[in-house]
């Protein structure tokens, strides 16, 4: 063939009897590609150009050479990374001036079917993108949401400052891709290789997206039924799987060899075995044997934890049977409504390390240790006044020994509570332990939401042993793909990783009586996925608290969730304020925040959790100290005023405020960033909740406020309408006045907030509209609360002045 002969990069199934060739430009030979198999098999192959929904699902556009159409492509299967009510979407790049196409109908991209396969599509004159070169191009929503360029797009182009853009490539115009269909379904376990005729090859026939949804509905994992235990995994490319027992960790080794299962038409994908035994209590664990090469080789050696044991001994496994009937239920709980929470973060071994009760080591290190401390008369988060606790992950995580600190962030099980948090893992105690805790904190009043990740998987990578090209998120040469930082990210869209994750979220609802879930790196699983994964906790627990942290490296989705069930991490809120009490924000973005960040990031106010410290990063006290190296362990009277600037302003804004536990009692980590190691550090010293009494006192007053009758109109269900609030700016830029209620439409209070973070007394003109209807009680200021006393009321001038480093609060009853 001429040597202009298109370059072959590569083939992939779209079912298991269909699949595409793909060249690096278009075939515009009359004769289709002779495509051939290695080795060899009893199958012909019809060959004829890809349809025209897959090329355009794959690139984002298509040329249609009947019509003389350019056709740009959205894809609604597969996942789609904008909110539920699917905002009108814009195609925009080089040839329409980007940003100018945002809400212009021209440009904007409409619902059809093409191949049975739901789109948005646009289409028009062809000429302006066939004869110009290569074109970026995105997609973008009307909110002004540019929607993520997936990373299996072969037209991936990077702007001058690193976004990653779509292509236009003019020598890919829909001919580089050919389908070829086989007279029988391929054996997924053992694929051939595909030769072009005239092109050097052989290469690996991959996977395409029927693959990711293949999934079953049968129960997973170990189930005792009186005298018989089922043992089921699902395991699409595996040739052969193994299962393991063994009575106790040291006893004989029984090995049993599964079947695949056959339903109807179904590509074969589960592996099951009937033991005629009740096993309750026994170890057991996987062999999966497949290909050996390649990206999705197959190692018969490993030790495979089921991902749906229900307990486990350490990281690596075993799983234990644990019968169902053998688990208690957890007792009903009412959760509080996402509007009043007031969250505290925390990790189960720095509440309990130093905590003044009597423990053993070893209970200190984990459930136990830590109800004991819920339990006692002086509990420091309920004297605190929080209604919920988030506990960073208590799933079990790859620690490799029981004293070893871990923040829980590798998760190698999504079901089994954590052994390295157990006392007697040996046994399964973590599953009775994680229970009385969770019932010890509703006992205290507190709801429990637990930080869950799905995002990436711990070492040993079981589900990536199981499947890696099922599991795992790699690209179009096989590589894994590391958008968490951490090497592994798992793919969500797969039908049965969302279902794992759905799964073991209902499972720790109905068994643990969690209360709600904050999803570690939500971005990486999708907005898609994040909606079915809420529609489904909902049916099991309908006032579940589902919370977002909304990005990754790749990229942030808090605007895309305002049409979903989730509340997302307000990292935006985090970074101002600690640039507002050292005087580096201004007063205008201060307003934004009180309001709880509405129009982009938040649709109702529950939807924004406002923060300023997490387990990530430095503390508070660290990050805005005066002291050298970020050392805020003594910290100076100017950190500790703004500190409560800051607690002021948390407690006014809209949204569910969260704190980090210790936050209250300046607690620093000695300027260190990253402390995920340093149980020494990590540890809650609570020596400094009395030797920083004042600021703890000024917290706990600022909380009773919200929580009370007159914090509701903070404490607001749906976006409050124009003119609720009034703003006053001061002339300096940085100080901000603001009104709650103005208009009177939440009753006959009404409050009003103001704040100076510079160093110098400023005035603020204030309207009629405050100083009208009569007289003030001042609640608040920068050090504590006051209690007016009956009728104490005054008048608030229509120049207020604001002392410097200051804040008041003020109520009006009318």
């Amino acid at each position: 063939m001429a040597s202009e002969t298109p370059h072959f990069i590569g083939a992939w199934l779209e079912s298991s009897r269909v699949g595409i060739v793909e060249f690096d430009r278009d075939w515009n030979s009359e004769t289709p590609p002779a495509i051939g198999l290695i080795p060899e098999v009893s199958t012909s192959l019809a060959v004829e150009l890809a349809p025209r929904g897959i090329v355009g699902s794959l690139y984002g556009y298509y040329y249609d050479e009947q019509r003389e159409e350019f056709n740009f492509i959205y894809p609604l299967s597969h996942g789609t990374d904008f909110g539920a009510s699917h905002d009108p979407v814009y195609v925009a790049g080089e040839f329409n001036r980007w940003g100018e196409a945002i809400g212009n109908p021209i440009w904007r991209l409409d619902p059809d079917v093409i191949d049975n396969q739901q789109v948005l599509r646009w289409r028009g004159k062809a000429d302006r993108f066939l004869y110009s070169g290569i074109q970026s191009f995105k997609f973008v929503t009307s909110e002004h949401i540019w929607l993520p360029v997936p990373d299996y797009a072969p037209n991936i182009i990077l702007d001058t400052v690193g976004n990653h853009n779509r292509a236009i490539l003019p020598d890919r115009l829909g001919r580089q891709m050919w389908q070829f269909s086989a007279s029988k379904a391929f054996e997924l376990s053992s694929l051939p290789l595909i030769e072009i005729e005239g092109c050097i090859g052989p290469k690996p026939l991959a996977l395409g997206n029927f693959f990711y949804e293949l999934k079953t509905d049968l129960p997973l994992g170990a189930h005792v039924k009186g005298q018989e235990t089922v043992f089921r995994i699902f395991a699409p490319r595996a040739s052969a799987v193994t299962l393991c027992t063994s009575e106790t960790s040291h006893s004989q080794v029984y090995e049993y060899h599964l079947q695949r299962l056959k339903v109807d038409d179904e590509v074969p994908c589960v592996w099951e075995i009937t033991i005629y035994q009740n096993m309750h209590g026994w170890r057991y664990w996987y062999l999966l044997d497949g290909i050996r090469d390649g990206a999705g080789a197959f190692d018969p050696d490993a030790r495979v934890l089921d991902p749906y044991a229900l307990a486990c001994v350490s990281r690596e496994g075993p799983g234990i049977v644990v019968a169902h009937e053998c688990i208690s239920k957890s007792k009903h709980y009412k959760t509080p409504h996402w509007q009043d929470l007031i969250i505290a973060e925390a990790h189960v071994r720095d509440l309990a390390a130093k905590a003044p009760v009597v423990a053993t080591e070893a209970e200190r290190r984990g459930f136990t240790g830590l109800t004991k401390v819920v339990e006692s008369p002086h509990f420091y988060l309920t004297n605190l006044g929080v209604n919920c606790v988030e506990l960073q992950p208590i799933q079990q995580c790859d620690s490799v020994t029981q004293e070893e600190y871990h923040w829980g962030y590798m998760t190698t099980n999504y079901f089994a509570p954590s052994s390295t948090l157990s006392l007697d893992p040996d046994r399964a105690s973590g599953i009775q332990e994680l229970q009385t805790l969770i019932e010890a904190f509703h006992k205290r009043g507190l709801a429990v939401i637990l930080d869950v990740v799905y995002n990436h998987v711990g070492v040993p990578e079981h589900l990536l042993k199981i499947d890696r090209i099922y599991y795992a998120t790699v690209d179009r040469a096989g590589h894994l793909m590391n958008w968490s930082g951490c090497g592994n990210d798992l793919r969500a869209r797969s039908a049965m990783a969302k279902r794992l994750i759905i799964d073991s979220c209902s499972h720790l609802i109905t068994v643990y009586g969690v209360d709600g879930f904050r999803f570690d790196l939500a971005e990486l699983l999708g907005v898609d996925v994040l909606c079915d994964v809420a529609l489904a906790l909902q049916k099991v627990k309908p006032d579940v608290v589902l919370i977002a942290e909304p990005w990754s490296f790749r990229g942030h989705i808090a605007g895309a969730l305002r049409d979903t069930p989730w509340s997302s991490w307000n990292d935006g809120y985090r970074n101002f304020l600690k640039e507002y009490v050292l005087t580096l924000g201004k007063s205008e973005s201060l307003e934004y925040y009180l309001k709880g960040s509405p129009w982009y990031f938040a649709k109702w106010p529950a939807q924004s959790v406002n923060y300023t410290e997490s387990h990530d990063d430095r503390t508070w006290i660290d990050a805005i100290t005066e002291n050298p190296d970020f050392n805020g362990y003594n910290p100076t009277a100017n950190d500790i005023r703004r500190t409560h600037l800051m607690a002021a302003v948390l407690f006014m804004s809209l949204g569910i405020p969260m704190l980090s536990s210790g936050q209250d009692f300046l607690r620093s980590k000695y300027g260190i960033n990253n402390t995920y190691l340093r149980g020494d550090i990590n540890a809650l010293d609570y020596s400094r909740l009395e030797k920083y009494l004042p600021t703890h006192a000024y917290f706990t007053e600022w909380i009773d406020f919200r929580k009370g009758h007159l914090g509701k109109l903070l404490r607001l269900y749906s976006r409050p309408e124009e003119g609720f609030f009034t703003a006053f700016h001061g002339p300096d830029g940085k100080s901000l006045t603001l009104l709650y209620n103005t208009n009177l439409t939440h009753g006959a209070v009404r409050l009003l907030f103001a704040i100076n973070p510079t160093f110098n007394a400023t005035v603020i003109s204030l309207s009629e509209v405050v100083t009208q209807l009569g007289g003030w009680q001042q609640l608040a200021d920068e050090e504590r609360f006051h209690i007016p006393k009956h009728g104490a009321q005054r008048l608030v001038e229509s120049n207020l002045h604001v002392p410097a480093m200051s804040c008041t609060l003020w109520l009006q009853e009318l």
